[in-house]
């Protein structure tokens, strides 16, 4: 059973800091690549950043310099630093693995991040 279940969302103010988590089971963590989106209503989904099954990492321009991904393959699990943290960052963040070749592509339940005075 492939599970991916997200963790670490709450209420912050403004110019705060979060750490997601997600942590994975019933598949080979290692081999996929991990992703956090995220949805906010009345927005399509948005890649927020990634890091593959060899490290690379990459962020959309509207996190970068303020947000860090990276995983622990030992724990299978997979994280999101989120720092100096704005209102236009209030979403459902989303946990995505994926693998190509053959394909694979699982998705986690959401955990709600929002930034409010």
């Amino acid at each position: 059973q492939v599970q991916l279940v997200e963790s670490g969302g709450g209420l912050v103010q403004p110019g705060g800091s979060l750490r997601l988590s997600c942590a994975a089971s019933g598949f080979t963590f290692s081999i996929y690549d991990m992703s956090w989106y995220r949805r906010t209503p009345g927005k399509e989904r948005e890649l927020v950043a990634t890091i593959t099954s060899t490290l690379s990492t990459n962020y959309a321009d509207f996190v970068k310099g303020r947000f860090t991904i990276s995983r622990d393959n030992a724990k299978n699990t997979m994280y999101l630093q989120m720092n100096s943290l704005k209102p236009e960052d209030t979403a459902t963040y989303y946990c995505n693995a994926k693998k190509f070749w053959p394909a694979y592509d699982y998705w986690g339940q959401g955990t709600q991040v929002t930034v409010s005075s």
